[in-house]
């Protein structure tokens, strides 16, 4: 039970081998069960508009 032995987590390290005793994570996956993710929408600032410049008359 040491090095040699493919059935302990020390033997599966040194064969460079995964199975029952060194399994890999599980990733999570996306279910039915979750809920949906908002998309999120950007908002534009409005359009400035030009503004009319006022003349002023002098008075001659």
């Amino acid at each position: 039970m040491g090095k040699g032995d493919r059935k302990t987590l020390k033997g599966k390290r040194y064969n460079s081998s995964y199975g029952k005793s060194r399994a890999h994570a599980v990733k999570k996956t996306a279910t039915a069960t979750q809920a949906p993710v908002a998309k999120k929408t950007v908002v534009k600032a409005p359009a400035k508009k030009a503004v009319a410049k006022k003349t002023v008359v002098k008075p001659e």
